[in-house]
């Protein structure tokens, strides 16, 4: 059966978007890596470099959303704004702090394998908020990632306690700032893309950032004058991370966020053999075996994810069609009534 043109293009973009999304997020972790790491570029000012992100960001969102008005600004009030966007705002600082601080102790290659947990906290935490049903079946599946993760924990060559609490931190902040947006944005019927996020949210965690920068940062950044500005470096940086922000928004609003999840998957594997081979970070048999028991887990919860959403759909889809057989029964009715009384007459 001959596939049409139109259906040739759709795929050939969706696979596009996918290996752009792939390539920037892959770029951002990378170069973000050689700026925090003291063996590398040396810049170990995590607080920094998630603030000059922060303002550059902003500062594009707002020039599209106010200035050349490309994005629709999302309709909210300043009560909304306080109650809602800046606990996210909050969750997001933090968990982008603590990621970024977990660079300059960790290998690539052994965040990624952290970062797998990141479903067993979104559950576990949608559980607790009520978001989620609690399900025996799912959470042994949560149990095999965590046992997964565990083994690749042990087998890790320079495992730093310090450095996976803080990735540990960032994904538990990652997974709470993900069930709120649930529980206070789309549930009142408000939904944020990547770039309206960055309009409203960027600022926010600009501010809640300044804190700790003052009492961490500032005094070593204010007292050692051979620290300077590379803007070279950190314009780059700052644009791969905006850029990365435009695909998450091409990639979702073309395909769909469980097409993200699973290029994400691929991204994780493509970085674990760049930080093994041009990196040089060691990754161990029982690093893999751990990943790969992770990554089974994770690949089933987005299966099970994939289904139910079908599941939903078709449902929605057999109401609509009931729906409009009982209005069309309803109008035959009318009608039929309707001439059984001209007749009478």
């Amino acid at each position: 059966m001959a596939v049409s043109d139109g259906v040739v293009r759709k795929i050939v973009l969706s696979y596009t978007y996918v290996a752009i999304w792939i390539f920037l997020s892959f770029t951002v972790i990378v170069y973000n890596k050689y700026i925090l790491d003291r063996k590398m570029y040396n810049w170990p000012f995590p607080i920094s470099l998630t603030m000059i992100h922060m303002a550059f960001c902003s500062s594009l969102a707002y020039l599209l959303v106010r200035v050349f008005k490309l994005v629709e600004p999302v309709s909210m009030s300043r009560d909304l704004y306080f109650k809602s966007v800046v606990p996210i705002g909050a969750l997001y600082s933090l968990s982008l702090w603590f990621s970024n601080s977990a660079y300059i102790y960790l290998s690539v290659s052994f965040i990624q394998m952290l970062k797998a947990l990141m479903p067993v906290a979104v559950y576990s935490i949608g559980v607790m908020f009520k978001k989620e049903v609690f399900k025996n079946e799912t959470m042994a599946n949560m149990v095999s990632i965590s046992l997964g993760v565990a083994i690749a924990a042990y087998g890790e060559a320079k495992f730093d306690s310090w450095g996976v609490t803080l990735q540990l931190l960032a994904v538990a902040f990652e997974a709470t700032r993900l069930v709120l947006i649930q529980i206070l944005l789309n549930s009142k019927g408000i939904s944020l893309n990547p770039i309206t996020s960055l309009y409203y949210i960027a600022p926010c965690c600009l501010v809640f950032l300044s804190v700790p920068w003052i009492i961490m940062e500032y005094p070593s950044l204010r007292d050692n004058s051979s620290l300077h500005l590379d803007f070279g470096i950190f314009g780059t940086n700052s644009a791969c991370a905006f850029a990365l922000n435009l695909a998450v928004f091409l990639l979702v609003g073309k395909t769909s966020a469980l097409t993200m999840n699973v290029a994400g998957v691929v991204k994780d594997w493509l970085l674990i053999a760049f930080s093994w081979s041009v990196i040089k970070d060691t990754v161990t048999p029982l690093n893999l075996l751990g990943y790969g028991l992770a990554f089974l887990g994770v690949a089933y919860y987005n299966h099970c994810k994939l289904q139910a959403l079908k599941a939903s759909e078709a449902q929605k889809k057999a109401q609509q069609a009931d729906e409009e057989a009982g209005r069309l029964l309803e109008q035959k009715d009318g009608d039929g009534t309707g001439r059984k009384n001209d007749n009478q007459n």
